[in-house]
């Protein structure tokens, strides 16, 4: 015997949903920048070396000097001899005024007279050591500088911020359903 039977089938309701992500957009504008160096100011100041060499005393002692000078030292060593003459003719007359004195001037006056003096032999063009004298100052430097701090003007941007907006959309993917079927309802009783 087959039993009336009511049978459902159902389905379920499903929602759809799709999103759309949000975009952004950010651009930064670089930033408009003005460098200005001035140049540094310089300034050198020299002072030159300077050196002297001074040889007079050089000349001298070799016999080689300036006319002037020649003169000078002729003239000095006439007027010594002249001194030195009249003391030798001073002396020898003081000796022929005393010449009853024990002894021979006249015979000692005339051997010193009648012989010069024997010369010294030696090298008199080598001048003395340090006899050129030098003297050296040395050069002066001097550098000032003003140093000029740069010049920076600087304009930023600000950035540029685009959005545009994300989504969703609900939507209905399947409805739900439902059947009902009544089986075996009018079925003869056996």
């Amino acid at each position: 015997m087959q039993m009336p039977q009511i049978r459902l089938t159902s389905q379920m309701a499903k929602i759809g949903m799709q999103q759309f992500q949000g975009k952004q957009y950010i651009q930064q504008p670089k930033a408009d920048l003005m460098i200005e160096q001035p140049a540094a100011e310089m300034s050198i100041q020299t002072t030159p070396a300077k050196l002297t060499i001074d040889q007079t005393q050089a000349w001298e002692e070799m016999n080689l000097m300036s006319t002037a000078r020649l003169i000078e030292k002729n003239a000095a060593e006439g007027s010594q001899a002249v001194l030195a003459g009249m003391e030798r003719k001073a002396q020898q007359g003081s000796d022929l005024m005393k010449i009853e004195n024990k002894g021979n001037p006249i015979v000692s006056h005339a051997i010193k007279n009648g012989f010069r003096e024997m010369k010294s032999i030696g090298l008199k063009y080598i001048p003395s050591p340090f006899s050129v004298k030098i003297n050296a100052e040395p050069a002066q430097l001097r550098i000032d500088t003003i140093v000029n701090k740069p010049n920076i003007h600087a304009t930023p941007h600000q950035p540029e911020i685009n959005y545009e907006r994300g989504s969703v959309e609900i939507f209905m993917e399947q409805y739900e359903q439902l059947e009902i079927d009544f089986v075996n309802l009018f079925s003869e009783l056996v």
